[in-house]
C-alpha cells in the first residue's frame, strides 16, 4: 500500500476515531425486546437515573415486544455499531439459539457483550385458588389431573419457560404452557385467575405476593433470596434439576469500537456499585454483577453452548 493510501485511510478514520472519544455526545438508546413493567424493564429503569447522570446524556428505553425476545434483539443487531442503540435482555438473548433453527440474526456474531448487569432466581407462584399450599401439593395435583395446570411465562426461551419446561421434565408431571410477551402480560392473567401458575422474575411477582394475591410456592437456584426469604428453593421443596438462573446483560451491535464499550461499561459498573442501586435491586430479587466486556463475551459463548447441550438432552421444544 503506497503512501497516499495510507494517507487517505487516515483521515476516513478520523471522524470514527473522533466520535469514539466524545462518546456519548446525544442520547443512548436502550432496547428492551419486551413490554414496559417486566423484569427488563424494572432492572434498567432502576439504573437510569445514575447512568445518565454519569454519562451526562439520557437513556431512552424504547420496549419492542414479541417473537420470544427476538423482534427487540434484531433492531440492535441491524443497528449502527456506534454505541447510540444498545440491547438489554435476559436469559432469552442466551436460550434462543438452542430453541430456534433460524433467527434473523447470529447471537455469537451479531453481537458483543458489554457486561453482565445481574441475575436472580426464578420463583413459581399460583393463583390462590389452587388448592396447594406446598410445591410437593402442586406436583400431586398436576400427577392427578394430566394437563388440566396451566402455567404462563414471559415467552418461550425465556428462563421461566424453561423453568417450568425443566419442572415438568424432572418431576414428570403434565402441565400446559402458555407464553406470553412478556412477565407483566402474564401477571395480569395470573392475578386474574385466567391461568393457574407462573414460572417469573421476583421483581414481577412480589407486589403481587406481598399484598396475598398470589402464593409463592419454591425458588430456582442454591439459596433463597433475600427478598423472599420464607419461600423454599426447589431442592428445599424435594424436586432436583429445575437449575434455572435468569441473567440480565448489556449487548452492542458487532462492531462497535472497543473505546465506546468500554466507555459504556465503566457507566453501568458504576450504576451498579452505587449503595441506593444495590438496595433497590436486591429488594426485587436481582443480584447485581457487572463484569468487563471480555468477560461478558466470553460468557455468552459458554451459555449459548450449555443451552444448546441442555435442550439436546431434555428435548424440550418450543410448542
Amino acid at each position: 500500500m503506497n503512501r497516499q493510501i495510507w494517507l487517505l485511510l487516515a483521515l476516513a478514520l478520523i471522524p470514527f476515531f473522533a466520535a469514539a472519544q466524545n462518546f456519548p455526545a446525544r442520547p443512548v438508546r436502550i432496547v428492551i425486546p419486551y413490554p414496559p413493567a417486566g423484569g427488563v424493564d424494572s432492572l434498567v429503569r432502576s439504573l437510569s437515573a445514575t447512568v445518565s447522570a454519569s454519562m451526562g446524556q439520557q437513556l431512552i428505553i424504547d420496549t419492542r415486544p414479541g417473537g420470544s425476545s427476538i423482534i427487540g434483539t434484531e433492531v440492535v443487531a441491524k443497528s449502527a455499531p456506534d454505541g447510540y442503540t444498545l440491547l438489554v435482555s435476559d436469559s432469552a438473548f442466551l436460550i434462543n439459539p438452542a430453541l430456534f433453527k433460524k433467527m434473523p440474526f447470529d447471537t455469537l456474531k451479531d453481537f458483543t457483550g458489554v457486561s453482565m448487569l445481574a441475575y436472580a432466581p426464578v420463583i413459581l407462584v399460583i393463583h390462590p385458588s389452587v388448592p396447594a399450599k406446598s410445591l410437593k401439593e402442586l406436583l400431586a395435583l398436576a400427577k392427578a389431573k394430566p394437563g388440566a395446570l396451566v402455567y404462563a411465562s414471559g415467552g418461550n426461551g425465556t428462563s421461566t419457560h424453561i423453568a417450568g419446561e425443566l419442572m415438568k421434565y424432572v418431576a414428570k408431571v403434565d402441565i400446559t404452557h402458555v407464553p406470553y410477551k412478556g412477565s407483566a402480560p402474564a401477571m395480569t392473567d395470573l392475578v386474574g385467575g385466567q391461568v393457574q401458575m407462573q414460572f417469573a422474575g421476583i421483581s414481577s411477582a412480589r407486589p403481587y405476593i406481598d399484598a396475598g394475591r398470589l402464593r409463592p410456592l419454591a425458588v430456582t437456584g442454591t439459596q433463597r433470596n433475600s427478598a423472599t426469604p420464607t419461600v423454599p428453593t426447589f431442592d428445599e421443596a424435594g424436586v432436583h434439576g429445575v437449575d434455572v438462573v435468569s441473567y440480565w446483560g448489556l449487548y452492542a451491535p458487532a462492531g462497535t469500537p472497543s473505546d465506546v464499550i468500554n466507555t459504556i461499561n465503566q457507566h453501568f459498573v458504576r450504576s451498579l456499585r452505587v449503595p441506593a442501586n444495590i438496595e433497590r435491586l436486591n429488594s426485587l430479587g436481582y443480584i447485581p454483577l457487572g463484569n468487563t466486556p471480555e468477560e461478558h463475551t466470553a460468557q455468552i459463548k459458554a451459555m449459548v453452548a450449555q443451552w444448546i447441550d441442555v435442550m439436546q438432552k431434555t428435548g424440550i421444544r418450543i410448542e
